[in-house]
């Protein structure tokens, strides 16, 4: 039978990837998870955080993939799962000024070049990243197809 879903399924599932894959590869390493710098609670925290994360996404894979009842139901959830991750980070982004954050840390990812500078001149690889995964997100929920709505 033909997916009406198959694009949103796909999109829904780069964007999980975002969150459970990408941030495992580019936060369990030297300039987070194993950062000497950093003080060992903080480090603790950044692994709860990103298994935390895979376990969601292998949840909302499943919820994308895996065959059963209430589909459409199933592919809303996972956005929502995404929404609250991706979401979260933008309150933590926006709060920052409230308990002295920074998107990046001096010997983590610094940020690099804009290459369209119409907003800041250099743009930071956290806010890029999960900018363009929520853009992702969105266009998920757009694609979702109930066909049997009438």
């Amino acid at each position: 039978a033909y997916d009406h879903n198959l694009i949103a399924r796909i999109l829904l599932t780069l964007m999980t990837c975002g969150y459970a894959v990408v941030t495992v590869l580019a936060d369990f390493n030297k300039t987070h998870a194993t950062n000497p710098m950093w003080t060992p609670h903080a480090r603790f925290h950044v692994v709860w955080q990103i298994s935390s994360y895979v376990g969601f996404g292998v949840l909302a894979l499943a919820l994308i993939w895996l065959p059963g009842p209430y589909y459409i139901a199933r592919l809303y959830f996972a956005c929502l799962l995404g929404a609250i991750i991706y979401g979260a980070f933008f309150v933590a982004v926006f709060s920052m000024r409230l308990y002295g954050g920074r998107a990046f840390d001096d010997n983590g990812y610094l940020p690099f070049p804009a290459p369209v500078p119409l907003i800041a001149r250099k743009w930071d690889v956290n806010i890029t990243a999960f900018s363009l995964l929520a853009i992702l997100l969105l266009a998920g929920v757009l694609s979702i197809s109930d066909v049997t709505a009438g």
